[in-house]
């Protein structure tokens, strides 16, 4: 049996998230389904972590064991041929028997997209949060700061044990709510503003819930230091409303 280890991007716009459905396209399910047609093995890839319904992708990581001969380069160009538009396959590779994409993972990187003109462009709606009016980015960046180190991040996370189980980072205890943000800041680009995070692992909505309590910071609804607060009450209902998928990559997973 091959260890094969898949990067793969894809536009969550098409897909339920990550996780297999019993009645809905996901991207999961869209890689084995690939896999199945290409070596006529039933195959489940296992991913770095579930990304939601409308949530992106630059590089997810997946496994999967094989018996199939093919190349990993012929492999590549195969998937691609009977992949959709919405997924492709930029790299795979051989790995020892013992890797494994979410339990060897040591960090990943999300970044959140806003778009801050008056209107946003059609092709862009699906890609981007709008929001037009005026944020104080100043103290976005400071509670940003605030929430860098370990934390327990109970307060941002939805209410779905099974899925926070599911990210834990390796060696972590799947029942505790701690996690490591190495970084998280805010940066301007041309026309949109973006927060990007990086992490030993995340729970779910773990990213657009630092987001809305952020935003909620820029429009001067809470301050930059309420953010510490929230960390240490514990209570999702103290931080702000989950941002909307849309804006949000997984932008890499770190081995």
């Amino acid at each position: 049996m091959r260890n094969l280890k898949l990067v793969m991007a894809y536009d969550g716009s098409d897909f339920c998230g990550w996780q297999v459905q019993p009645r809905a396209p996901s991207s999961q399910g869209t890689i084995a389904s690939a896999i199945g047609r290409i070596t006529g093995e039933k195959v489940l890839p296992q991913g770095s972590g579930r990304t939601d319904a409308g949530v992106h992708a630059l590089a997810q990581v997946a496994t999967f064991q094989t018996e199939s001969v093919i190349p990993a380069g012929n492999l590549v160009i195969a998937l691609n041929d009977v992949l959709p538009v919405s997924i492709r396959v930029l790299e795979v590779s051989e790995m020892p028997e013992d890797f494994h994409a979410r339990k060897s993972a040591k960090a990943k990187t999300y970044r959140y997209r806003i778009y801050r003109q008056p209107i946003c462009p059609p092709f862009l709606a699906a890609y981007v949060r709008h929001y037009p009016y005026r944020l104080d980015l100043r103290a976005m960046q400071k509670a940003a700061q605030l929430v860098e180190g370990e934390h327990d991040f109970t307060s941002f996370a939805a209410v779905d044990p099974e899925k926070n189980a599911s990210q834990a980072p390796k060696g972590g205890r799947t029942e505790s709510n701690l996690r490591t943000v190495f970084s998280s800041q805010w940066r301007t680009d041309p026309d949109e503003l973006v927060y990007e995070v990086r992490g030993n692992g995340f729970l779910h909505h773990m990213v657009r819930n630092l987001v809305g309590t952020f935003l909620l910071v820029g429009k001067g609804t809470l301050k930059a230091c309420d953010v510490s607060g929230i960390l240490q009450a514990k209570d999702r209902s103290r931080a702000g409303a989950t941002a909307p998928a849309c804006g949000l990559y997984l932008v890499s997973v770190e081995y």
